[in-house]
């Protein structure tokens, strides 16, 4: 499409945008204003809905662009939502004509500007917007990367030849100044591969001895000719307005001859907490710790990192940026909540400055759709916005800005129930969704209701099996005929992540037993074994997964069936957990009972399995003997 042509269509936006959900059915005034005094503003409160959305970037909405990817979101000075994004011209790939995009908001995100262009790519990449706003002067700071574009559709070739640069607004965001280069300033001669700022917005610190500094993210590679050898994870700090820029705190992982790396801190998003403390959290892209989020602290305004970014296990995200806002003393992330594939956006909660998190089932989901980039902001005194990709079909299908009151997100949580885990050291498991006790095979058991009945482990580090054999044995009681029904689950989920499940397949006359291992740098591989009946019979049978002698195992009441191991780690570099009677993204739960849930870290021989196990062995990972419930009323 010729320029010409392409910018009289970017013109033809609406200056207001139709809400596609409200909570309960209420709209907005489209041209509602900010309320001006105390009494209309706590009337506005009282009357305003706890969540809504429309489309923002959407391209049959926007002409003029493709596909429109990578939000971000800041509030100015003078109370203004700024919504950026990129507008990708050709289609929705990374490294094509990309053009920088706005749209303003003068009245919390209700209506909305006709889209304007910011910065055009002009046939090369223009993109990973991180805007950042000075409150002392105004002026809105816009970092952006570069890079040569292409057609055809393909990633930037490696090494890419990305380059920092830096645009700003005096007059609230209406016009913007010529972008300048900050490679003299924060493109260290050796960051000569990947190069990306943010993508979400910085921040400017409100306390401490370095208030009013401003802070933004920024990741990357060293290339040394043939290979990538670092990875690179900062801020980037000013201490004058944005005049001048710095490289602040810096944590760099090396990437091993074979290509695995430990860590790879990438797309991070910055919150300030009470004292001027900096809380960091990224994406953890493909290395070998457990988990697809990471973070540490800053205490010293950015300058350094209180410790080097440590991965999250039990946080259940696909590999995605994420952003985090802070709202009075509650810390919020959004990011997809599916452990496997970028699907339903969450909102999750952290009372403790990010130390812990709220598991996904006790997170408040904004969508179970395609979901992926997002960023949060503080849109009004009562309201939260979140500026999120999604879509029915794919996430990049539009982008979206909802708004919520901190009263629609799911209350905090009590402790669960919990039931006993006898392995040593080891902290009782959670009894989620009702689990209750009833008749086992010894003693007592759980019964699971198969809607969200489920047991799941806390995380601890003995929980992970890696490259050892393994033995894996519980006794289960069931009737369905059709359904999914999952009895144990360790590790991740999907094709690709590392894992370890026993599940029963009433419809297809099975038991399955699985194993997803990683080795080094090559592609994973999966081992199966199935029996050929279901066991629904609604009688107890004993199921025994093993890993051990260069074979997968399943026994079901001593037959068993037998498959090649695969070499490798079955708890690699995925989000992890333990769940009895539901899978790991819970998705699918089992209706039943379970009894007597064993894990060791090695392969039982078979006149072992024959022998009742009465005590705790220093093999012994977990052991739950499901028979009672405590606490949890």
């Amino acid at each position: 499409m010729p320029s010409s042509l392409r910018v009289r269509l970017r013109s033809l936006g609406t200056s207001v945008v139709a809400l596609l959900a409200v909570a309960a059915g209420a709209a907005l005034p489209a041209h509602a204003a900010e309320p001006a005094g105390a009494a209309q503003a706590a009337r506005a409160a009282a009357t305003q809905p706890p969540f809504e959305q429309q489309v923002l970037f959407k391209a049959s909405q926007d002409p003029g662009y493709a596909c429109y990817r990578i939000p971000a979101v800041v509030k100015t000075k003078q109370g203004t939502l700024l919504a950026f994004a990129e507008g990708r011209t050709n289609d929705c790939s990374d490294a094509g004509d990309i053009d920088i995009v706005v749209k303003r908001s003068e009245d919390g995100g209700r209506t909305w500007s006709p889209l304007q262009v910011v910065n055009e790519g002009a046939g090369d990449t223009h993109g990973n917007p991180a805007p950042v706003v000075d409150l002392r002067t105004g002026r809105i700071l816009l970092a952006e990367t570069y890079n040569t574009g292409r057609t055809d559709g393909k990633n930037c070739d490696v090494p890419c030849d990305r380059t920092p640069h830096l645009q700003y607004s005096d007059d609230d965001g209406r016009t913007w100044s010529a972008p300048r280069d900050l490679s003299d300033e924060i493109l260290p001669k050796d960051w000569n591969s990947w190069y990306a700022t943010g993508p979400v917005h910085g921040i400017q610190l409100t306390q401490g001895r370095h208030r009013g500094r401003l802070v933004f993210t920024v990741n990357a590679e060293t290339w040394n000719g043939s290979r990538v050898t670092a990875n690179h994870a900062a801020l980037m700090v000013s201490d004058d307005g944005g005049s001048h820029w710095r490289v602040g705190a810096k944590d760099s992982w090396p990437i091993a001859d074979d290509g695995t790396f430990r860590q790879k801190p990438s797309e991070m998003t910055l919150a300030e907490l009470p004292g001027g403390t900096l809380y960091v959290s990224g994406r953890e892209q493909d290395g070998t710790d457990l988990g697809h989020r990471t973070h540490t602290w800053s205490r010293d305004g950015g300058d350094s990192f209180t410790r080097r970014f440590t991965a999250i296990p039990d946080l259940y995200t696909p590999q995605v940026q994420g952003s985090v806002l802070r709202t009075g003393n509650r810390l919020l992330l959004a990011c997809p909540g599916d452990p496997d594939r970028r699907r339903t956006m969450t909102v999750r909660s952290s009372y403790d400055g990010g130390r812990t998190w709220d598991s996904f089932d006790r997170s408040t989901v904004v969508t179970t759709d395609w979901s992926g980039y997002s960023d949060l902001v503080q849109a009004t005194r009562d309201q939260v916005g979140l500026m999120y990709e999604g879509g029915a079909v794919d996430a990049r299908d539009e982008i979206r800005f909802a708004r919520f009151t901190e009263h629609w997100l799911t209350p905090r949580r009590g402790a669960d129930p919990t039931t006993e885990d006898r392995a040593r050291h080891a902290r009782d498991a959670a009894v989620l969704g009702g689990a209750s006790p009833t008749a086992g095979r010894f003693g007592g058991a759980l019964s699971f209701d198969g809607t969200d009945d489920a047991v799941r482990l806390p995380y601890s580090d003995r929980l992970p099996l890696g490259t050892k054999d393994f033995t894996a044995s519980l006794w289960f009681r069931y009737s369905a005929t059709t359904g999914e029904q999952p009895l144990l689950w360790m590790g991740g989920i999907g094709t690709t992540q590392p894992q370890v499940w026993l599940r029963a397949e009433p419809a297809s006359n099975r038991i399955t037993g699985l194993i997803t291992t990683r080795d080094g740098a090559a592609a994973p591989r999966t081992a199966s074994v199935r029996t050929t009946a279901a066991y629904n019979d609604g009688q107890w049978h004993h199921a025994v997964l093993r890993r051990g002698g260069g074979q997968l195992t399943l026994t079901v009441d001593g037959t068993s069936v037998g498959t090649p191991d695969v070499p490798g780690s079955v708890s690699r570099n995925s989000p992890f957990g333990v769940h009895v009677g539901e899978r790991m993204d819970s998705r699918a739960h089992f209706t039943g009972a379970i009894d007597d849930v064993r894990v060791q870290d090695r392969a039982l021989s078979d006149e072992e399995l024959n022998t009742p196990i009465t005590t705790v062995t220093p093999d012994t990972v977990l052991w739950l003997p499901m028979d009672r419930v405590r606490g949890g009323h």
